[in-house]
């Protein structure tokens, strides 16, 4: 009787070990719920035991919230399902002497994170006329609910078919010296005050406005969005930056073109989701529209994929762009976790687990240093609304999924954040 009774000692002991806390809902209450900051805002917790399929713990985990840049790990999903290996580059058709072009709205092109350049290095090589070609975009160059003033923040830059330089005007400042790239006009202010921009821009003309202060060294480098305009300012775009004519077509001439694939997916996604990156998380989007419906329209593709591999979340959300700036868009705690149970049974670990911030680096860089290599996780920021949605890999070795969405708060997102740290290191710490 001996070993019998000692294997059930064990297998009592791998039960508590595994087990959620005794403690889970006091901890939830004391350092999320009743905290100062948070006791008048909406909260919703979610925490789930992928191996077991059960929740340890769920607050308001049905209810919807706007859940500001975790919208990027549904976009994520998308891209990880759609893009496969490579992003597409552009589409194109050659004869004897004329090469025919089409965007395929991939923001890698002339950015300066990507060395590798496939699209820029064929249009170099020929020696042949090139011909821009009208891509179908049903995208406008803002998402819907996004905030129009916004139209010169870094965060927002304008989405189109062929993006250049990120779309947005890189800027150096030294002193009174100043660099542009792509070079635009500029209007120099000289102050000493401290201005509130470094940088502006007119709102319906490229103008931009620098504010030079001759009194610093320092170099200071900052982006500016620019306005990408219709498809012959785009072709003069190309045109000055090839150093060779390039026209426009009113309408498609390919037959059998040719998809001239760019820069590996994953170099995309990662410094999408670690520095949450709208205008990546968009343009993924548009990518996986033109690649599979060949028009770039990022609402047909989040419908796509509500209907097809999503079409199983607890909660139907209102999904309406890839970043998350919009307030349109509500998920709810529970929906968040689906989708990462999805993405951590589809893809290993040593894929997953980089594309997303861990503590003490990305968007995390200034929190759960606790807890290096077992938290991995996307932030969301809008004014009232703090969001982390991931995975937690407890003391014992056990991986949990979480999402934590708090909306209507009238605290700074600061103490927001740390009330939430609290509660998930003492979870992680625990289990």
């Amino acid at each position: 009787m001996r070993p019998i009774y000692l294997g059930f000692v064990a297998l009592l002991t791998a039960t508590a070990a595994y087990s959620q806390p005794k403690n889970l809902r006091q901890w939830a209450q004391q350092d999320v719920l009743q905290a100062k900051g948070l006791r008048e805002a909406h909260v919703g917790i979610s925490i789930y035991d992928p191996a077991t399929g059960k929740y340890w713990y769920q607050h308001q985990d049905d209810k919807f919230f706007m859940p500001a840049s975790n919208t990027k790990i549904f976009t994520l999903f998308t891209g990880l399902q759609l893009l496969g290996d490579s992003l597409p580059g552009m589409r194109y058709a050659e004869n004897d002497t004329a090469l025919f072009i089409r965007g395929m709205a991939d923001p890698s092109f002339l950015h300066p994170d990507f060395q590798y350049q496939p699209v820029m290095d064929l249009l170099t090589r020929t020696d042949k006329r090139i011909w821009l070609e009208p891509s179908v975009i049903r995208n406008k160059r803002f998402g819907p609910g996004w905030g129009w003033g916004d139209y010169a923040d870094y965060y927002q830059p304008e989405l189109n078919e062929w993006p250049m330089y990120g779309n947005v005007a890189w800027v150096k400042l030294t002193g009174a010296g100043y660099t542009m790239t792509p070079q635009f006009p500029t209007e120099l202010v000289y102050e000493r005050a401290p201005a509130e921009a470094l940088a502006d821009r007119e709102e319906r003309e490229n103008l931009f406005i620098l504010h030079l202060r001759t009194d610093e060294t320092a170099t200071r480098a900052f982006e500016v969005p620019y306005i990408t305009g219709n498809r012959q300012q785009l072709a003069r775009r190309l045109q000055d930056t090839l150093r060779k004519p390039v026209g426009v077509l009113p309408s498609p001439a390919m037959a059998g073109n040719r998809l001239l694939k760019s820069i590996p997916a994953d170099t995309l996604l990662q410094p999408m989701m670690h520095r949450s990156d709208n205008f990546f998380a968009e343009q993924i989007l548009m990518m996986c529209a033109a690649e599979k419906f060949d028009t770039i329209d990022g609402r047909k593709v989040i419908q796509y994929m509500l209907d097809s591999s999503l079409n199983d979340l607890p909660h139907p959300p209102s999904w309406v762009d890839g970043s998350g700036l919009s307030r349109y868009n509500l998920f709810t705690p529970r929906d968040f976790v689906t989708v990462l149970d999805k993405l951590l049974k589809k893809y290993p670990k040593e894929r997953l687990w980089p594309l997303f911030p861990s503590g003490g680096k990305g968007t995390l860089r200034n929190y759960y240093q606790a807890l290096p290599n077992r938290l991995y996780a996307k932030t969301g920021t809008l004014s009232g609304c703090v969001a982390l949605s991931g995975y937690i890999v407890t003391k014992s070795g056990k991986t949990l999924i979480f999402s934590v969405l708090v909306n209507n708060h009238n605290s700074t997102s600061t103490v927001v954040r740390r009330a939430v740290e609290n509660f998930l290191v003492r979870v992680a710490n625990a289990g």
